[in-house]
């Protein structure tokens, strides 16, 4: 048997409803008993025009600012309820903040790109506060005694609220909006569940997913993706793979660490890995084909399409962060040494991990290096960057037998490298030779030296 008694104010009265109906929530009863009190009163207060500052809240994980990144209102706007009020972001996502009163907007607190304060003020609305009912404002409280044996979706929603205290109102927001009451820990009077409470659930959904399938906004990041990489699938890429070996280029880059260490003091970072070899390598290539530095303009039309060849090698490379992929640039490489490319790899390692790359060594790439090696994989189909005609994915170091000029078998650790070309420009004979004499200059650091001016 289900009980649900109300209480309101100056009445009283208690219903017995003999069973649930699966489709409607309670079936009608058969028989109903009243109380001899049982008549209501109700009383409604006149609509008010209240200003009432609304708040950016908490949205979790101890973050206490966010950017103002978007306004989809403007002062002297009206709003209703749920309408978009601004976008936020912080240094973990993008939220959209939507309003919790209906009513007139008279000022917004920040400009696009300030930085707004959780807890404090967002805009002021010149709201419409109606009254709720003496019905709404009495707290409802719901027990049940008897469950029905096929309950529907509705039915466990309904028995999960046993004992909840909370408003008709606050129970039709919360059915409105998809959540569970039951779950929520009220902030009102003896745990009451209020609307804030609501909209504060449904904001820690936004940041906190549940696994279920859902649909949010792309990041900044990824909306840059997004753009970039739309763009590049209208380039057709001619894909490249080889393996290189990297025996000598152990030794080698161990002797550059052994005089590090030996000078600490001159450098920032303890060691180096293999990538300002690989970048300083890449760079002496570009010197002897400078068509794979060119970059491509056109109109869509080849009668208006131009190469320039750029002579300074602003060489990118990929960075996996945790907000998503990036390609930073180290710039003039040809101007650099092995240890300066290191240097600048150190800063922007460290400038990533606190998101905070500016857009300068964004910008401006020539070519690129990823390395998914220190992920794992050995080859991929890297997708060139619009601006670029070339890029090169570096796959993981592995120890494979190989046959000597005796035909012995014997250990070698190879690097297998996966390129994709502009074929528009590019042609497998280009590609070709510029890998090979990359790969030399790599399986063969002695040369580094020759390549001196």
């Amino acid at each position: 048997m289900i009980q649900i008694t109300r209480s309101f104010k100056n009445v009283s009265s208690s219903i017995l409803f003999p069973s649930l109906k699966r489709s409607s929530f309670i079936q009608q009863p058969k028989s109903i008993f009243l109380t001899s009190s049982s008549t209501r009163s109700f009383h409604y207060s006149s609509i008010q025009q209240i200003v009432k500052p609304f708040l950016l809240a908490d949205i979790g994980e101890g973050i206490t600012e966010c950017e103002i990144t978007q306004w989809f209102v403007e002062p002297g706007a009206t709003v209703a309820e749920f309408d978009k009020i601004c976008e936020v972001q912080s240094d973990k996502a993008s939220v959209e903040i939507s309003s919790r009163f209906a009513g007139k907007i008279l000022k917004l607190h920040y400009d696009v790109n300030d930085i707004a304060k959780v807890g404090a003020p967002l805009v002021d609305i010149d709201a419409v506060d109606e009254d709720e009912t003496e019905v709404d404002k009495v707290p409802e409280v719901v027990t049940l005694s008897k469950q029905d044996d096929s309950p529907s979706s509705s039915d466990n929603m309904f028995k999960s609220q046993v004992g909840v205290l909370a408003t008709p109102a606050v129970r039709k927001l919360a059915k409105e909006k998809g959540v569970d009451i039951a779950k929520l820990k009220g902030s009102g009077k003896e745990g009451r569940i209020l609307k804030e409470d609501i909209f504060a659930s449904l904001t820690e959904k936004a940041i906190h997913p549940e696994p279920n399938p859902q649909t949010t906004p792309l990041t900044m990041i990824q909306k840059a993706m997004f753009k970039s990489m739309t763009k590049s699938l209208e380039i057709p890429q001619l894909g490249y793979g080889d393996e290189i070996e990297m025996n000598a280029t152990k030794q080698y880059r161990a002797s550059l660490n052994k005089h590090i260490m030996a000078h600490s003091a001159l450098y920032p970072f303890p060691k180096i890995t293999y990538m300002p070899i690989f970048i300083k390598c890449l760079s002496m290539a570009l010197t002897h084909y400078p068509i794979m530095n060119a970059q491509l303009t056109h109109d869509n039309d080849v009668q208006t399409a131009r190469l320039t060849y750029r002579p300074q090698h602003h060489i990118g490379i990929a960075m996996d962060t945790k907000d998503g992929l990036i390609v930073p640039n180290i710039k003039n490489v040809q101007d650099k040494s092995i240890f300066d490319i290191a240097s600048e790899i150190h800063r922007l390692t460290e400038l990533a991990s606190k998101s905070a790359i500016g857009i300068e060594d964004l910008k401006g790439g020539t070519i690129t290096i990823s390395n998914i090696g220190t992920i794992g994989g050995t080859y991929a189909n890297p997708v060139i960057i619009s601006s670029e005609l070339a890029i090169v994915a570096l796959g993981r170091i592995q120890k494979v037998p190989r046959f000597d000029e005796n035909d012995r078998i014997i250990a070698k650790e190879v690097m297998p490298i996966s390129w994709s070309a502009d074929h528009r420009i590019i042609d497998g004979a280009t590609i070709a030779r510029f890998g090979n004499y990359w790969k030399q200059l790599i399986e063969n650091p002695a040369l580094l030296a020759s390549e001196l001016r």
